[in-house]
């Protein structure tokens, strides 16, 4: 199998696992309940407690740090992510690019968010979607140091961090 063929595979593991913990994260009876419980009222009762003001979560989470568990909430939003900005540069050549990756990860959370806004899976933070993306960003800047240093080692590079490396 080609090594670019292993990624694509990674990558679509990596997707099915984010959703899974992400909307599908209750028992299998409890997302029964939920889904059975659809109806007109369920938009409304997510555009009722969805946040839409940013900062706002991760502000609450830093001033009740001590009452909450912050820090995994916050680090687990972020780190969630990370292997997407990793990820992604490996299985397609235009997530090579910085903005790209972070356009095709912005996409992806912004529809996780709306799934779980209309759904009663969860529900809508446009903070998870700014963690999110700080995610991507630092794992497309692991895939950039690894890609710089894989170069270096093979002496294909002056030092400099350009925008082809």
């Amino acid at each position: 199998m080609q090594k670019r063929n292993w990624w694509k595979l990674f990558f679509a593991i990596y997707i099915l696992v984010v959703i899974k913990v992400i909307i599908f994260k209750y028992p299998y009876e409890e997302l029964l309940r939920i889904a059975a419980s659809w109806r007109k009222g369920v938009i409304f009762e997510g555009l009722g407690t969805a946040n839409f003001k940013p900062f706002k979560t991760i502000k609450m989470y830093i001033d009740y740090s001590y009452k909450l568990n912050s820090v995994e909430n916050l680090a687990g939003n972020v780190l969630v992510f990370v292997p997407l900005g990793f990820l992604l540069p490996h299985v397609a050549k235009e997530g090579e690019r910085f903005f790209v990756m972070l356009l095709n990860a912005f996409v992806f959370v912004l529809g996780i968010e709306m799934f779980q806004l209309f759904s009663a899976f969860g529900a809508f933070d446009v903070d998870d979607i700014l963690l999110n993306c700080v995610g991507a960003s630092l794992g497309f800047g692991i895939y950039r140091l690894m890609q710089f240093w894989r170069r270096k080692r093979k002496g294909l590079c002056d030092g400099r961090f350009t925008e082809k490396d």
